[in-house]
């Protein structure tokens, strides 16, 4: 006996579908379910979003964990960028990198430690005078006041006034003293970073070449060459960036050891030195702690001196800022100053301070490392282009003619 639920056509043959006769069902067609339900890969397409979800949340996570250790990792190798060529001189005459290195950073730490002793005895001895001429020094600000200001203040009424406000002083001080502890755990991870970033300084410089080694053997011989390319564009634009830091500090120092020369104020020439350092060294807030001390200072002689101070170092800084440090950064560094400025901008906006201070050369090394493989063509002399070149080249001209006849006339009346 035959199947009789297979049906056959008119000619003999058997009809497409599920075998009963009708057509294909819907998720048969879809790769789904035979009853039109959920597709067979929808599952597992749900589970790989889920996981990956989770490992992009993980990584994030781990990312923002470790920001801080990629930050220092980055400070130390820009450190260590700079200190590298004096190490390679020193083993180019036969000094074991690690001794070099080590004898670097004794003369880096040598020259930090003697310059903050003596800053920081100039600062006792100016905070110990401060303290000692103190009523004398309030009685001169106010006399100042009154006679500039048309004012009548008195000592007595600022005492009145302190004592009103002694309760408001009294807790400012006791939240002071709750705050000691989160200043005191600040400054240890503070210095724990320092110790950080000095110490990948070191295994940065000592193992140099190690470190070039080590990374090359990772990549094709083709790209060998190309990231030692970038290594030493990057060496050569930061030892520029140091320089002409350098180079602004003892402009800066001069500078103000005029202005501090002319009003006669103490340690004058410890006074500049600190403004050059502070200001290019110290990123940020070095410029309003450079110029706090010589402000501090000037008012233990007297508090026009200490108005004086402050608008040389204002106004100073606004033309290193606009005029000095652009013209000598591009030249040191081959970085157009709005090429400068804006990574400046860019860097502190990514990373704080450490990104302003590091911006500089990381922008010029990245320029250097683009314009090796940037294919440059000749543009030929346009008047779209030069507007205003053409007009120049024939006022040039004439007057070369002009000097040409003067020296003709002059010749014929000889």
């Amino acid at each position: 006996m035959t199947n009789s639920a297979e049906q056959k056509n008119p000619d003999g043959s058997v009809p497409e579908g599920d075998g009963t006769g009708g057509e294909p069902s819907a998720g048969e067609r879809t790769g789904g379910s035979p009853w039109g339900g959920m597709p067979r890969w929808l599952p597992r397409a749900m589970v790989l979003f889920l996981v990956l979800v989770g490992v992009f949340q993980l990584a994030d996570w781990a990312f923002r964990q470790l920001i801080d250790l990629f930050v220092m990792l980055l400070v130390s190798f820009f450190l260590s960028l700079a200190l590298e060529p004096a190490v390679d001189r020193m083993a180019a005459r036969g000094v074991r990198r690690g001794i070099g290195t080590f004898l670097v950073f004794v003369a880096v730490g040598v020259a930090v430690v003697g310059f903050v002793t003596a800053l920081g005895t100039l600062l006792v001895d100016q905070v110990a005078k401060i303290a000692g001429d103190l009523p004398h020094l309030v009685d001169s600000l106010i006399g100042w006041i009154n006679r500039t200001f048309h004012q009548d203040l008195s000592l007595g009424e600022l005492q009145n006034r302190l004592l009103k406000d002694s309760g408001a002083i009294e807790s400012y001080i006791q939240q002071a003293a709750d705050n000691v502890w989160g200043v005191s755990s600040t400054l240890i991870g503070g210095l724990f970073q320092a110790f950080t970033v000095g110490l990948f300084t070191f295994y940065f410089t000592a193992e140099g070449p190690r470190v070039r080694r080590t990374v090359c053997s990772m990549l094709p011989p083709a790209k060998q060459a190309e990231v030692l390319r970038a290594w030493e564009i990057a060496l050569a634009k930061t030892g520029g960036y140091l320089y002409s830091r350098a180079l602004l500090a003892v402009v800066s120092s001069l500078g103000h050891w005029v202005m501090f020369a002319l009003l006669d104020l103490p340690y004058a020439a410890a006074l500049a030195v600190w403004v050059g350092v502070m200001s290019q060294f110290v990123p940020t807030i070095g410029t309003y702690l450079a110029g706090a001390l010589p402000v501090l200072v000037a008012l233990t002689v007297d508090p026009v001196d200490a108005l004086w101070v402050l608008g040389f170092v204002v106004v100073y800084q606004q033309v290193e800022n606009y005029l000095l440090q652009p013209r000598i950064t591009a030249r040191t560094v081959d970085v157009h100053p709005a090429v400068a400025f804006g990574s400046v901008i860019a860097g502190a906006a990514l990373l704080g301070a450490v990104g302003a201070l590091i911006a500089i050369p990381a922008a010029a090394t990245l320029q250097g490392f683009v314009g090796t493989y940037v294919r440059r063509y000749e543009v030929a002399t346009d008047p779209r282009i030069d507007r205003g070149e053409q007009r120049r080249a024939r006022r040039e001209l004439r007057r070369e003619a002009a000097r040409r006849l003067r020296r003709m006339v002059g010749g014929d009346g000889r």
